[in-house]
């Protein structure tokens, strides 16, 4: 039996946060199922996107509610910068690298999707943009565009523009910031979910999945679990039966993960995907309660936590991949192929990681500050010029002469 100890989302050193190896495992794992679900060995791993959803709201807010209590408010140009050193030097490298590639070497179709959809994802509106296109997201994730997988982080951003000012304001309007976050992130949650259940079209479920009013929940429900109350809530709940409760957690998801086939589980979009991303929430919530479990250790295992460490980079990188080293292009078997798409993946991220993100993140003294923005703005400046001066091949003629 493991007795529950209740940690502070706070304290003397709040601007410090303590490290939960079981939630890099938990990235790990939330990668793991997305790569599975690519390469066509896992019907149900597209749902590690949730987990990643879950995981970002649960230590956003986290972040975010120990400067409330250090500072009393937060600082927005801090917050963003932090964002723009954590994820734009990874997705500018990909962006150009992949972009340049493509127009090298692949298809037309290929190279126009691409230019037609970078501008979208430098805008973090990705996934507006394919909704905008009125084609199904189950049917187009082939072959012909790169950046598909790209409308989660386009989410994912969307949230962290919003998510500050909302925890600010409340902050901003006094005490108890904890419980009125968790106020306003169960009646958004809820909402969400509603509105999910209103607009799916059960032939093609598009809209409710990549749109970011449906799929808040999944972020908002991390977030709540982040808070004093409902970490009180949780240890209550589980006591003495922590394991047991992560156990079941576990169990419950990766049922989902083997069953949920997308588009053919319409029960995904009227409550299945609330469901799953309330039991990552709890999983999340209780490895930080008590992570001396079995599960927990299990996550926290360390080919499985390396592989966490890298998932950003193993993300945006994965798809790519997959997509230029197709079954048709290298003439391999199914598993072969998969191998080599996780082999040439996971070493571009670590790649990425090591060269790229860790060093402007942490150590490059330029990347902060007004010098940051420039950078930043630079970047920005230089991907809106790669969309502009590469030429687009022109569209096929269409042949109207055997009409009639």
């Amino acid at each position: 039996m493991t007795t529950i100890r209740l940690v502070p989302a706070v304290g003397p050193a709040a601007g410090r946060r303590v490290r939960f190896p079981a939630l890099d495992g938990l990235r790990g794992v939330a990668i793991l199922g997305v790569l599975l679900f690519h390469t066509g060995h896992l019907p149900g791993g597209f749902l590690g996107v949730d987990l990643f959803f879950a995981l970002s709201g649960y230590l956003i807010t986290d972040l975010l509610l120990r400067e409330v209590e250090t500072t009393g408010a937060v600082s927005l140009a801090a917050f963003w910068g932090r964002r723009i050193r954590r994820l734009v030097p990874a997705l500018a490298a990909m962006l150009a690298g992949v972009t340049v590639l493509v127009w090298l070497v692949a298809a037309p179709d290929v190279v126009r999707a691409t230019l037609a959809d970078g501008p979208w994802v430098q805008l973090n509106l990705l996934n507006w943009h394919l909704l905008a296109e009125s084609a199904g997201y189950w049917d187009r994730f082939g072959q012909t565009r790169v950046f598909e997988h790209l409308w989660s982080v386009a989410v994912e951003e969307q949230f962290y523009l919003v998510w500050p000012v909302v925890v600010l304001v409340i902050a901003r309007c006094g005490r108890r910031v904890d419980r009125w976050v968790v106020v306003v992130a169960l009646v958004a949650s809820v909402a969400s979910l509603l509105l999910m259940i209103a607009l799916v079209d059960p032939v093609d479920p598009s809209r409710v999945y990549t749109g970011t009013d449906t799929r808040a929940f999944s972020l908002l429900l991390g977030a709540m679990v982040a808070t004093r109350p409902m970490r009180a809530v949780l240890a209550r709940m589980t006591g003495r039966v922590a394991g047991a409760v992560l156990a079941f957690s576990a169990a419950g998801i990766g049922v989902l993960w083997w069953f949920a086939d997308g588009v053919n589980s319409l029960w995904l979009f009227t409550g299945g995907l609330f469901a799953h991303s309330l039991a990552a929430a709890l999983l999340i919530g209780s490895c930080v309660l008590a992570p001396h479990t079995v599960v927990a250790k299990v996550l926290a295992w360390q080919p499985l936590r390396w592989l966490g460490l890298i998932s950003y980079s193993l993300y945006l990188w994965h798809w790519p991949v997959s997509v230029l080293l197709s079954g048709q292009w290298t003439g391999l078997g199914e598993w072969p192929r998969t191998l080599l798409v996780f082999a040439v993946s996971i070493g571009l991220a670590t790649l990425s990681k090591y060269l790229v993100e860790d060093p402007i993140r942490f150590r490059a003294r330029w990347a902060r500050g007004r010098s940051g923005m420039i950078a930043f703005a630079v970047i920005t400046a230089v991907l809106a010029v790669l969309w502009l001066v590469l030429p687009a091949p022109a569209p096929p003629a269409v042949d109207l002469t055997g009409l009639g």
